[in-house]
């Protein structure tokens, strides 16, 4: 399925090749990341997914983490941000706080109070709208064995900017198939 392609693409040329996430390849490379295609567009079948995704991890200890693609809905950037405060409401309405946390990539990612042409910006920017579902206590290991942790993302922040705008563009844009 293309969404997935493209996605996959990212994670190794981008995401993986340039160390965005330290944590990536191994998950990648054993296989245990959960690809969902929401293909969707109704905000409320979205959410209703969303939480059949935590129910998936729930009942499968062989994946790690999950991406939930968002293939047709929330191409607009605000509007993606309004869908994800709703989605973490969920949630904890559902008593997934401190067992699954988001992380989000969209392709029109913008750091509050960065400008938009930020190459930083392409820390979280992917093929497609998405959640990354984490389960905290993969999150609590990772970060407990790796050295420096909170200087993951101002690491990021320098590496793209030093990659240039132009090269996060065309990275990106390559993994469009």
């Amino acid at each position: 399925m293309k969404p997935i392609l493209e996605t996959k693409k990212w994670l190794d040329t981008v995401v993986i090749a340039h160390n965005i996430c330290p944590f990536a390849k191994r998950v990648f490379d054993n296989g245990s990341i959960h690809f969902a295609v929401e293909t969707s567009t109704d905000i409320e079948t979205c959410l209703e997914n969303l939480v059949a995704e935590c129910e998936r991890l729930d009942e499968d200890e062989n994946i790690e983490t999950t991406l939930v693609i968002y293939a047709n809905a929330l191409a607009d950037f605000d509007k993606y941000l309004d869908f994800i405060e709703v989605a973490q409401a969920l949630l904890e309405a559902q008593d997934y706080e401190g067992i699954y946390q988001f992380a989000s990539f969209h392709p029109q990612y913008c750091f509050e109070g960065a400008d938009e042409n930020d190459a930083a910006n392409y820390t979280n920017r992917s093929p497609y709208p998405m959640l990354h579902l984490l389960r905290e206590s993969s999150i609590d290991y990772a970060i407990a064995n790796y050295p420096n942790p909170e200087m993951i993302p101002e690491n990021n922040i320098k590496l793209t900017r030093k990659l240039g705008l132009e090269k996060m563009k065309e990275t990106l844009a390559a993994c469009y198939e």
